[in-house]
This record gives structure tokens, C-alpha cells and sequence, in this order.
């Protein structure tokens, strides 16, 4: 089953500690949301998942699909069926979309059968319209180069349409609201929506709730000090949204303790 298991994971960066014994379990067709003051390791953990380098993992271990992930590269993650969408994502001038785009599914069908020779241009380009039009985007939106010159709106809608064409089983969406109006906020989110199905989990670092206004979770989980000190449903979400996080400070000392 491509469920993602989280258990005891330990991480840290520069010799100092920043998640601190994760745990948390993320199956196909579940939307978790997790939260949290900033500084507190949310969007460590997306890091951490999809193996950024600077991060060293002290103890734990992530299991997707049986195998610990934490002993893979990057690119052999998202081979597995793992996406990350960035909170800053990265603009690549004389890079086109469509191209990256192509890049990456040939990258991703090559690691799974190595004499793939790559999509044939015709069928990439039926594909790409089909993605863009189930998202309700323009077809000159993928001659740009990627991000480059695009508002926080567009970076966001690139980053779903990435998700879309490469259909991912697990993805991590890192602070996707951060930066977006109220119009782009809701664009975006109904991209989202309009993926999500039965074979999709989806993680959504955030901490506000008003992106989970459009985005509705099926469990939601409070981070604090590298540790995950409470788990809940929607309505965890509306709590936070009324009381602040300092009700919750106390259970967070004491999970230290």
C-alpha cells in the first residue's frame, strides 16, 4: 500500500536539532494539514521527506511504500511516487514549462524501465493540454519559462500542474498559501481539489487556516517545537483559527518533558 509512515523521525541541521521524534501516518485519498507556529519544523519536515542534503537525520525512519526512503536520493523519491510543492519555488530562465515538464515524465519513466526512449512529443502535448485544461489554465501559460517573471499566483498553479502532469501518490504541499492573494489562494486551491481522489495523500504545511477554508482536511495536526503534540479533524483547524496557539503551549512543554 503506498502509505506514507512517519515513526520517531529525528532530523537536525548545523548540530542543532529541529525535529525532535515525528510521527505520523499519511494514507492514499487523505488530506492531513499540519500546523504550527513559524520556526517550529513544519517546513523541515518537507525537506527532510524529499531528502534535501543539509539535513541530517539522527534517528527514525520514513516508509513509503515499504522501503525507507531516507536511503534515497532525491530523484529516486519522486521516481517512487513523491512530489514537493516549494513554498519559494525557483524560477529557471530558458527553461520552458512544457519542456521541464517533458524532462521530468522521461525522467520519471526512465527510472522505471531504462530502455524507455522518452514520450513522443505528440502524446506529451495531448497530455499537457489535458492537465491545463482540467485546471482550467492557458495553453500559452506553458511556453514561459518556468517561473520566471511569474507572479506568486503562477508559481503556485505551475507548481499544481507539475503535480497533475507527474501524478504523484504522496504530495507535500510546503506553506502553498504563503505569498497568495485571496483570488489566487482560491484559484489554486481549486487545482488542488480538482486532484484529489483515491489514490492522492496530500500533506498541507501551513499556519493559517484560511487556505483549509478551500482545501478541506480530513485530519489536522499541530507542530511545536519538532514534536506533532496534537492531532484532530477539521475542526482543530477552527480552534487554532479562535484561540491562538498558546492553549497548546503547555502540552508542548510537556511533551518535552
Amino acid at each position: 500500500m503506498s502509505e506514507l509512515v512517519i515513526d520517531n523521525l529525528h532530523a537536525s541541521i548545523n548540530g542543532k536539532e529541529i525535529l525532535k521524534g515525528v510521527d505520523l501516518t499519511i494514507k492514499p485519498g487523505e488530506v492531513h494539514a499540519l500546523m504550527g507556529p513559524n520556526g517550529t519544523g513544519k517546513s523541515t519536515l518537507a525537506y527532510v521527506l524529499m531528502g534535501h542534503p543539509a539535513y541530517e537525520i539522527t534517528e527514525g525512519q520514513v516508509l513509503f511504500k515499504g522501503i525507507n526512503i531516507l536511503d534515497l536520493e532525491p530523484d529516486q523519491r519522486s521516481h517512487l511516487g513523491l512530489f514537493l510543492a516549494f513554498q519559494y519555488p525557483v524560477a529557471i530562465p530558458g527553461v520552458s514549462l512544457a519542456n521541464f515538464l517533458r524532462t521530468a515524465i522521461n525522467a520519471q519513466r526512465r527510472a522505471a524501465d531504462p530502455n524507455d526512449k522518452g514520450m513522443p512529443i505528440p502524446e506529451f502535448r495531448k497530455l499537457l493540454k489535458e492537465k491545463m485544461d482540467l485546471l482550467q489554465m492557458d495553453h500559452s501559460f506553458a511556453g514561459r519559462y518556468l517561473n520566471d517573471g511569474f507572479s506568486g499566483g503562477e508559481k503556485k498553479r505551475a507548481e499544481v500542474l507539475q503535480m497533475a502532469a507527474l501524478n504523484p501518490e504522496i504530495a507535500i504541499m510546503d506553506e502553498t498559501d504563503s505569498g497568495l492573494d485571496i483570488d489566487a489562494l482560491r484559484i489554486v486551491s481549486e487545482g488542488v481539489n480538482t486532484l484529489r481522489g483515491p489514490h492522492l495523500g496530500v500533506l498541507v504545511i501551513t499556519h493559517y487556516q484560511r487556505i483549509l477554508n478551500y482545501i478541506k482536511p480530513e485530519f489536522v495536526h499541530i507542530m511545536m517545537d519538532g514534536r506533532i503534540i496534537e492531532s484532530g479533524g477539521a475542526d482543530l483547524a477552527l480552534q487554532l483559527e479562535e484561540h491562538g496557539y498558546n492553549w497548546l503551549r503547555d502540552k508542548a512543554e510537556t511533551a518535552i518533558i
